[in-house]
C-alpha cells in the first residue's frame, strides 16, 4: 500500500491524483483544497517518492505500480474514481486506465507522453534515461536537480522558480528515485496512444501553451483519437503549479457534467 493524503468527504465522488517525477502528494495541495468541496480527493505518493520512498519497483515497473495504486484505492473502499495524472503520473494513469478500465470514470492527463512508437526511439530513450539514472544514483541530489531543471521542457521557469523547485525537491533519496525512474522510463512504457478509443471513460489532456513539445504532441493525439485538448495560457509543463486556480476550475468544469451523466459522450 502506498502513502496517500485524503481530503473531502468519503461519500462524495472520488478523484485520485498522481504527481510527476520528483514530486509527492503535497504537490496537489492547492488543487485538492478546491476540489475537496465537491469530491473525495486521494493524492498518492508514487513508489520512490515522498512517504512511499521505500517502495521499490521491478523494471519495467508499470504493472506493479498500477497494482499498488489500485490496492491503495481499494483499501479506502473506493470502487470507481476520476483519475488525474501529471507527467510521469499521467503515464502511469494511462496504464492504470488500461489495467482497470471499469474503475476509471474519467481520465485527465496533464503534460504526459502516451508512449514511443518506434523501437529506434525506445532504444535511444533507454540510453538517455540510463544516463540520467546514473547521475541520480551518484550525484548529490542538489547537483542532479540543478541539471534536471535545465532541460528544455522547464524553460518557462524563472531562475527563482528553478531554485525554489530545487530546494523543495532536495529532500528526495536519489537511489530510490533512480529505481523508479528506470522502472517507469518512457523506454519501458507501452504504446498507449489508442487508450482514448479503447476505454469507455472520457479522456482529457491539459497542456500549457508555453510547453510547445507537449502541446504539439497533444494536438496530434487529439487528431487521431477521441481525446479533448484544453490549452492553458501563461503555463508551461506544470500547469497545476503555475496556474492552480485555472487548473482547479478546469477540472471542476470537466467533471461536473460527468457527475450528472457519467456516460457523457466524448
Amino acid at each position: 500500500m502506498l502513502s496517500y493524503r485524503s481530503q473531502g468527504q468519503p461519500n462524495k465522488p472520488a478523484i485520485v491524483l498522481l504527481h510527476g517525477f520528483l514530486g509527492d502528494k503535497q504537490d496537489w495541495s492547492a488543487i485538492t483544497a478546491v476540489l475537496a468541496e465537491q469530491y473525495y480527493c486521494i493524492s498518492i505518493d508514487l513508489p520512490g517518492h515522498g512517504d512511499s520512498f521505500n517502495q521499490l519497483l521491478p523494471t519495467p515497473g508499470f504493472e506493479t505500480c498500477c497494482e499498488l495504486i489500485q490496492q491503495t484505492v481499494s483499501k479506502l473502499g473506493i470502487k470507481q474514481y476520476h483519475l488525474v495524472g501529471y507527467s510521469l503520473g499521467g503515464r502511469i494513469a494511462l496504464h492504470l486506465a488500461r489495467r482497470y478500465p471499469s474503475c476509471v470514470l474519467s481520465l485527465i492527463l496533464e503534460s504526459c507522453h502516451p508512449g514511443l512508437q518506434s523501437e529506434q526511439d525506445k532504444a535511444q530513450r533507454k540510453i538517455n534515461d540510463a544516463q540520467w539514472a546514473d547521475k541520480l544514483a551518484h550525484l548529490d541530489i542538489t547537483a542532479f536537480l540543478t541539471l534536471w531543471y535545465q532541460q528544455a521542457v522547464f524553460t518557462d521557469l524563472s531562475i527563482t522558480e528553478q531554485q525554489t523547485m530545487i530546494k523543495r525537491r532536495s529532500g528526495n533519496n536519489g537511489a530510490k528515485l533512480s529505481n523508479c525512474y528506470q522502472a517507469t522510463s518512457l523506454a519501458q512504457q507501452a504504446d498507449l496512444w489508442d487508450t482514448p478509443a479503447v476505454i469507455s471513460a472520457p479522456c482529457f489532456f491539459i497542456a500549457g501553451v508555453d510547453d510547445k513539445k507537449f502541446l504539439s504532441l497533444a494536438t496530434r493525439w487529439q487528431q487521431q483519437y477521441p481525446l479533448k485538448l484544453y490549452p492553458v495560457n501563461a503555463s508551461g509543463h506544470n500547469i497545476h503549479s503555475a496556474a492552480p486556480d485555472t487548473f482547479s476550475q478546469l477540472i471542476l468544469r470537466l467533471l461536473n457534467p460527468l457527475a450528472v451523466n457519467p456516460t457523457l459522450p466524448k
